[in-house]
């Protein structure tokens, strides 16, 4: 007996439940972004440890994307999606009445397991809810447009909740979106064909999360210890050994985690650089700025919130212009001139100091996030339907590792040139500098990538 294909309504209600349980995910990321100095002034901690409350969630992230992507493809994905909103709805609780910044780094990485599980399986639900590569490319940007609503509000509901009622008020904002996310999922999404003999390459996990981990540490405490200490080096050795173990594991395992077979297609392999690109930029600018905008100018975080708003909007309006463009088009163009629009923001914004007007701010935000919501929807499109549809869990779930490493390297960085520096202003026009050459980059990698690459 076959069953009636889902309505459009009903498929609407499903990415609407999907994207909302990812909103939360990025509405953490940004609402923590403001709250960072609060919470610095309450649990102690100088950069490095609010690095590590910033990181922690995305190296844990990072590291179980790729073992996330193959558990959805093995157990499915409705599973996975259900089991992501649950850990990540305690977890959110916990965060809320921790005592120290121990206790909050660690919370913060156990909602990173969470996000983890919970992201490639949206994508893996929305990839089978809409075959139609037109309407997939259509159904990621409506996708991309809600959880960038996600950014836009995280600063600024952030910001609101940090003066009024304290910053622990912010992981409170997950409980009411995970539990409307996951009646959605309970009620309203069919479960996704499973691959039983996907097995788990528990070797490769292992030396991927030390890489990344040992890789962030050298990274973030490089000031501290000093670059050429035995512990810094040591740590860039760690992380070294453990990216070359790691590729001699994978290529002679029958079941990687790393499928590299899937880099023959030239536009997910220019998909997984141009996701790191993006996120490092992202991930260092929220960073920073917010700091800026509090330590330098004096606002308040919910006016922080506010004068972000300009880089956030268009994440939150744009991906659903940019999934038409890319479903007529492809993404090579979206992608190549997103980048270079982003890259011309944070230009402009080495320029900005405590005196400028918020003209040249506003510009440069305004830049950078019309060119991230070109880029962004665009290379996920890409690297889906670059991928088998048998794997889209494992392509998904290594895009996004990429796209959360970005992350994790982004903030990384821009905390070791701003501890460098002599002055916090210097230190931010040096990270931003850095950050417009990557971004450059990321537009001629597209451009020269990205000829070959589907519609959708």
């Amino acid at each position: 007996m076959q069953t009636k294909a889902p309505t459009r309504s009903a498929r609407l209600v499903v990415l609407l439940g999907l994207s909302l349980g990812y909103f939360m995910v990025l509405l953490d990321m940004t609402v923590v972004s403001v709250a960072l100095p609060a919470i610095h002034a309450d649990l102690g901690g100088g950069i490095s440890g609010l690095q590590w409350a910033v990181n922690a969630y995305t190296i844990v992230f990072a590291g179980l994307l790729l073992s996330m992507g193959a558990l959805t493809d093995k157990l499915g994905a409705k599973k996975m999606f259900i089991g992501g909103l649950v850990l990540i709805l305690a977890a959110s609780g916990v965060s809320a009445a921790v005592a120290s910044i121990g206790a909050l780094i660690t919370m913060r990485a156990v909602l990173g397991i969470g996000g983890a599980a919970l992201l490639p399986a949206s994508l893996t639900l929305i990839a089978h809810a809409y075959p139609d590569p037109g309407e997939r490319a259509r159904s990621l940007g409506i996708w991309a447009a809600v959880t960038g609503i996600a950014l836009a509000a995280g600063p600024v509901v952030g910001g609101l909740l940090v003066d009024s009622l304290g910053w622990r008020s912010i992981f409170l904002l997950n409980l009411p979106l995970a539990l409307i996310s996951l009646v959605v999922a309970w009620t309203s999404i069919r479960e996704t064909a499973r691959n039983p003999r996907r097995s788990l390459d528990i070797p490769g996990q292992l030396l991927a999360i030390v890489s990344i981990a040992a890789l962030s540490y050298a990274l973030m405490e490089g000031e501290s210890y000093g670059w050429r200490s035995t512990v810094i080096l040591g740590a860039f050795g760690l992380a070294l050994a453990g990216m070359a173990a790691l590729i001699i594991v994978e290529t002679r395992s029958k079941l990687p985690l790393i499928p590299f077979q899937l880099f023959r297609s030239a536009a997910l392999s220019a998909g997984m650089a141009a996701g790191m690109l993006v996120n490092i930029g992202l991930s260092g600018i929220l960073f920073v700025i917010p700091m800026f905008f509090q330590q330098e100018r004096g606002l308040s975080a919910h006016t922080a919130g506010l004068a972000l708003l300009p880089m956030m909007i268009p994440m939150a309006v744009n991906p659903i212009v940019t999934g038409r463009i890319v479903g007529r088009h492809g993404p090579r163009m979206p992608m190549t001139f997103g980048f270079a629009s982003a890259a011309a923001g944070a230009a402009l914004l080495v320029g900005v100091t405590v005196t400028t007007s918020y003209g040249l701010t506003l510009a440069g935000l305004l830049l950078l996030g019309y060119g991230l919501s070109l880029t962004i929807p665009s290379l996920m499109a890409a690297v889906i339907s670059s991928s088998p549809k048998e794997q889209v869990g494992t392509a998904s779930g290594m895009i996004n590792s990429s796209r959360q490493l970005g992350a994790t390297l982004g903030v990384a960085m821009t905390g070791a040139l701003v501890n460098a520096r002599e002055s916090f202003l210097s230190g931010m026009h040096a990270s931003l500098f850095v950050t417009a050459i990557l971004l450059a980059g990321g537009s001629l990698l597209s451009y020269l990538a990205m000829r070959r690459a589907k519609k959708s």
